[in-house]
């Protein structure tokens, strides 16, 4: 049964950080009272996931926190994905990464480890109804999938050229697991540990393989910064290990799958309400900044657009051009992770999901503008100067409302594409709703049933958002 091999496989990280800091030393002084920024994985569970409140759980959040109370520190966790947690730390946006970290040669030439906290490895899994696959060469011209960066990745890629095979690689586990099952890939290399946890949660799927050799997890700062904090990582756990509290957080996660709990789809609904509440709130107050933000651009820009000077024009032109010709994503990455290396100073994720998403729908918003306003029949624009009126009070009195009728269905549904652009926000780590639905099947691996739910969220919210704003529209607009 898989869950023996994790038992057994636990004893030797246990014991190889058994000599690790039996003697506890001193707490620097320097620690007390000071908070770290710690970032991690947001899908590795049973390393770090969400549990059915929302709230950031796993074996890596427990030696953490445990770490920290007893060496006198403080910690907030930043939830950002494994490459996301790696690019905040090189850009000081975070002080360490736990999470599920494998030490290796490479990264030590640009991390300082703590000592091992412990010993993975890896294996292959099918889907429980596959009877093919039993062995690695069973997998010639097949496609197997791993997890971008994981040890799973790169023992699946030492091999696939002796076995034949082709490698896929995705960001989180759940999504690789479904990727099985589907048939899209007929088998998964993951951590052990993760691929046990997801068969004890029912994920579908089976191993059928032994275990292989792996590295090991490590606690990483950049190369020559926080010392103190590496030290205090490596006293607090000797402590957690000599006094049994880390074995006692292994055996909590690493359970036998015979012991798991079924439960329904209305469990499941109750039990991730508020988590998806609170992505929801999020994702329409973060979707409401940004559209206010995005008018006053998208106003500005287009009446530089329809300017008469070539100079305007063309600072208006450049805008739309570079920020309606680049993916919306690479915006987040440069503001949330580009900015703090160029400055060396952190920016909030909040501040970089507003200026993300207005920037990019102002670039839109200054076209649906440029193009409403030109509609406006010309004479009208003449006839007001005709009786008098200046071009900036015939614009103001004549033009711009009727060309404000003329953009508002335009504008109602750029409100809408920003709503669920913004779940785009996810791969920087922002809680939006989509995110909160992807912590959720991290833990529990139903994705179809999860994602059902997030999706009627949405259609639910928008459908409300079009029918307030086609309200608004006949008002003002009668």
């Amino acid at each position: 049964m898989i869950f023996g091999a994790v038992g057994a496989a636990a004893a030797p990280a246990d014991a190889t950080a058994a000599s690790i800091g039996s003697a506890p030393s001193a707490i620097p002084s320097s620690l007390a009272g000071k908070t770290f920024v710690i970032g991690t994985d947001t899908t590795f569970a049973p390393f770090e996931f969400r549990d059915a409140g929302g709230e950031l759980t796993g074996i890596d959040m427990d030696i953490i926190r445990e770490i920290a109370k007893k060496q006198g520190f403080a910690v907030e966790i930043k939830s950002l994905g494994f490459n996301a947690a790696l690019q905040a730390l090189s850009s000081n946006q975070v002080d360490g990464v736990i999470a599920g970290m494998s030490i290796t040669e490479p990264r030590k030439q640009i991390y300082d480890f703590s000592d091992p906290y412990f010993e993975s490895g890896v294996q292959m899994a099918v889907a429980k109804s596959n009877s093919d696959i039993k062995a690695y060469e069973d997998l010639r011209g097949k496609t197997v999938t791993a997890k971008t960066g994981s040890e799973g990745e790169t023992f699946a890629k030492s091999i696939a050229d002796k076995y034949g095979f082709t490698v896929k690689s995705l960001d989180q586990s759940a999504t690789m697991y479904e990727l099985v099952k589907s048939g899209n890939a007929v088998a998964v290399f993951d951590d052990y540990p993760v691929l046990a946890y997801g068969i004890s949660q029912n994920n579908g799927l089976k191993s059928v393989t032994e275990k292989e050799k792996g590295g090991s997890y490590g606690f990483a700062v950049n190369k020559g910064q926080n010392p103190e904090l590496l030290q205090a990582f490596n006293t607090g756990l000797g402590d957690l290990k000599s006094t049994g509290k880390y074995q006692e957080i292994l055996d909590k996660y690493l359970k036998d799958p015979t012991q798991a709990t079924p439960s329904s789809f209305w469990d499941l609904l109750v039990n991730s309400f508020p988590a998806l509440m609170k992505g929801l709130g999020n994702t329409v107050l973060v979707t409401a900044i940004s559209f206010a933000i995005a008018m006053l651009i998208g106003l500005f820009m287009g009446f530089l657009k329809i300017s008469t000077s070539t100079l305007l024009r063309g600072v208006a032109t450049t805008f739309v051009s570079v920020f309606r010709g680049t993916p919306l994503l690479v915006w987040a990455f440069f503001f949330y992770f580009g900015i703090p290396q160029l400055t060396g100073q952190p920016i909030d994720i909040w501040v970089a999901g507003v200026l993300t998403l207005s920037l990019n729908s102002g670039a839109y918003i200054t076209e649906i503008v440029r193009g409403s306003i030109q509609s406006v029949d010309p004479g009208q624009l003449e006839a007001s100067r005709s009786l008098g009126l200046g071009y900036a009070k015939s614009m103001q009195k004549v033009v711009v409302p009727q060309a404000f009728k003329i953009m508002t269905p335009s504008l109602i549904n750029q409100l809408i594409i920003m709503l669920k652009d913004s779940s785009l926000l996810l791969a920087i780590g922002f809680a939006e709703l989509l995110y909160q639905g992807q912590q959720i099947y991290a833990g529990n691996f139903r994705i179809t049933e999860t994602l059902l739910i997030v999706a009627v969220l949405y259609f639910v919210v928008i459908m409300l958002l079009t029918k307030l704003a086609n309200v608004a529209d006949k008002r003002f607009n009668k």
